[in-house]
């Protein structure tokens, strides 16, 4: 399956290949990104990491800030 993928922090946009079956978080870890850095979503609304995946998905990973 080929799933849409934009990293914000990079601002990188880009294409990936993932099985079918996959979710969210397989695709974090194929790309090697910490769980805990990012938001994901799908449509303009946020999905957990055991959200499935589907074809012509078009993510965003947005970063997460904190401060004190």
């Amino acid at each position: 399956m080929k799933i849409r993928v934009y990293i914000e922090r990079q601002n990188i946009d880009m294409e990936v290949d993932v099985q079918k079956g996959s979710k969210v978080i397989d695709l974090l870890k194929a790309l090697k990104i910490d769980t805990t850095t990012v938001l994901v979503a799908r449509d303009e609304s946020l999905i957990t990491e055991d959200e499935l995946l589907s074809d012509n998905d078009n993510l965003k990973l947005l970063s997460v800030i904190s401060g004190g």
